[in-house]
């Protein structure tokens, strides 16, 4: 029996001393959730950082603030180098996604700038060239008024304070005293007798519909060109402005945790899951979302405008016969210069003799019909609206769809495909969360980017402010309407170019909206001369027949 119980007892010591020696033996099997330090040292190495820096071995992650504190090899230096790195990645992701919008709006600025100036220089010009090559000095002594319009109309278009209605009525007003002067050499006309000659001219109508329709047509059409060229510009700077907009703490760290954290359990192979990047986008770019409402008005109060451009409002199918029409008017009142001078006579008075014989009724004649501007030159407005048409349509919505437009970019998150093959910013697995909508109020729960939703951003109310205030001036460019502009002789008045301009319309004096300089047009004294030769009368009268015939 003692036997037994010794061969038992040294059996079972064997098995102990065998267990012992294969435990010794057994090779070391490494715990599957460790991180290996050294492939992230060769990942931060990639990352243009010293891999010295990096941990030999994981750590608790205690010292780390952005990072949630777990097992890892990564160390407050890194993780502020993380940092860092993901304040210039956002801000060249959203530089390189906001170039397209941005590019559209500053090269369509310049382009119908450079239009609509050009255009205004080519009519001054062809209306110039064509009257001094026909009546030389006549012409030169009464240019002044001519050039005179044209100088109101471009200081109107580069923002300055002018009342279209009120600039035409004087042009027109200056043109019959200088032309009643031509053609009743032989009396003394004072100036005293030019102003009454003013208080009848709705009832003489001189120059015939000619004034009337030329007023709607120029007016309609400045209007409509001088906002929408302003229009452009806010579009533009608003886009520079709002794409600049600084991060916010809360969004630094949700997107370095997005890009970055997963480096440090040795994960940085993996693309944050789509999802999981839709809702840091839509916390950093809350406050951007909430842009998107009032410029998709703005949008469509410019695409309105381009109707305008495209129809009755096309400046260029306007200014380019202007010469065309201001002669045909003219010779309107030559025809009818004995009639109007007897009117005038019956109003005003007989005026004195001057002493000087009476001069032939020609003054000036217009285009021959060879020299008309021909078709294909009113086609590059229509190519111009075109082309922006198509650009203001695709970026309609572009505030609100950044953040899917940020999340596809390869570089940044997974495809949708890959949902349980991503970074879900705490291991590699689904994204469980739902994804928010956009706009700030609706980022009260999100799960990544702490918002807060009663501090909207400053710069982004006044853009917004800023595309309301120029959305109003579009619908009223639309409807023919000006806005407001004070007048500078009295400051408790205000008047309006075009058609008329409701409650709705709004002053420029708003600091954030930025209108083109305002370039004050060089005034010549008006002067007459008592004496000039006129070109054959008769000569004159046939040619602008042949003339209204043509355009007729």
């Amino acid at each position: 029996m003692t036997r037994i119980v010794q061969q038992i007892s040294a059996e079972l010591a064997m098995s102990a001393v065998f267990a012992v020696l294969c435990a010794l033996l057994a090779p070391v099997t490494a715990d599957p959730r460790a991180v290996n330090c050294s492939q992230v040292k060769d990942a931060f190495s990639d990352l243009g950082y010293s891999p010295a820096r990096v941990p030999t071995e994981e750590t608790a992650g205690d010292d780390l603030q952005v990072c949630a504190p777990q097992r890892s090899c990564c160390n407050a230096e890194m993780e502020e180098n993380f940092v860092q790195r993901s304040s210039r990645d956002f801000e060249k992701l959203m530089d390189d996604t906001s170039e397209e919008l941005r590019d559209a709006f500053m090269t369509g600025h310049k382009r119908f700038d450079e239009f609509f100036l050009e255009l205004l220089e080519s009519t001054e010009r062809s209306l110039n060239e064509m009257f001094l090559r026909t009546y030389g000095k006549p012409y030169l002594q009464n240019a002044e008024v001519f050039q005179g319009l044209f100088a109101e109309l471009k200081r109107y278009y580069t923002g300055g304070n002018v009342n279209l209605e009120e600039m035409l009525n004087d042009f027109w007003m200056r043109l019959l005293e200088r032309m009643f002067q031509l053609l009743n050499s032989q009396y003394l006309i004072t100036e005293d007798y030019l102003e009454c000659i003013g208080k009848y001219v709705e009832e003489l109508k001189p120059f015939g519909d000619v004034p009337k329709k030329l007023k709607s047509q120029v007016t309609r059409a400045f209007i409509a060109a001088r906002t929408f060229v302003q229009g452009l510009m806010v579009g533009r700077e608003v886009a520079n402005r709002v794409s600049t907009v600084t991060m916010s703490s809360a969004c630094v760290s949700g997107f370095t945790k997005m890009l970055y954290c997963s480096y440090c359990q040795g994960l940085f192979t993996l693309k944050p899951c789509n999802n999981y990047c839709l809702n840091v986008m839509k916390g950093c770019l809350a406050n951007q979302a909430d842009l998107d409402p009032e410029w998709s008005k703005y949008i469509d109060a410019m695409l309105l405008v381009t109707e305008r451009l495209e129809g009755p409002f096309n400046i260029e199918s306007v200014m380019e016969p202007i010469d065309v029409k201001i002669s045909e008017a003219i010779m309107n009142m030559q025809e009818n210069s004995m009639q109007l001078s007897y009117q005038v006579f019956q109003g005003c008075g007989q005026p004195k003799p001057s002493g000087m014989s009476r001069s032939a009724r020609g003054v000036f004649s217009p285009y021959s019909p060879e020299e008309l501007p021909t078709a294909a030159a009113a086609t590059r407005l229509d190519r111009l609206v075109t082309d922006v048409k198509e650009k203001l349509k695709k970026f309609r919505k572009f505030w609100s769809s950044l953040p899917e437009a940020f999340c596809q970019e390869e570089h940044v998150a997974a495809a949708e495909s890959t949902e349980d093959d991503c970074w879900n910013g705490h291991e590699k697995g689904r994204y469980v969360p739902e994804v928010l909508k956009d706009g700030l109020t609706n980022q009260v729960n999100n799960p990544e980017v702490g918002v807060d939703i009663s501090r909207p951003d400053t710069l982004i109310r006044q853009q917004i402010m800023a595309l309301k205030v120029m959305s109003t001036k579009l619908k009223n460019a639309y409807d023919g309407n000006d806005i407001y502009f004070q007048d500078s002789n009295d400051d408790s008045s205000a008047s309006g170019s075009g058609s008329g301009c409701t409650e709705t319309c709004v002053t420029e004096s708003d600091s954030f909206i930025t209108d083109a300089p305002v370039q004050e047009a060089e005034k010549t004294d008006e002067t007459s001369s008592a004496s000039i030769i006129q070109p054959n009368l008769l000569l004159l009268v046939l040619s602008a027949l042949a003339l209204r015939e043509h355009w007729r």
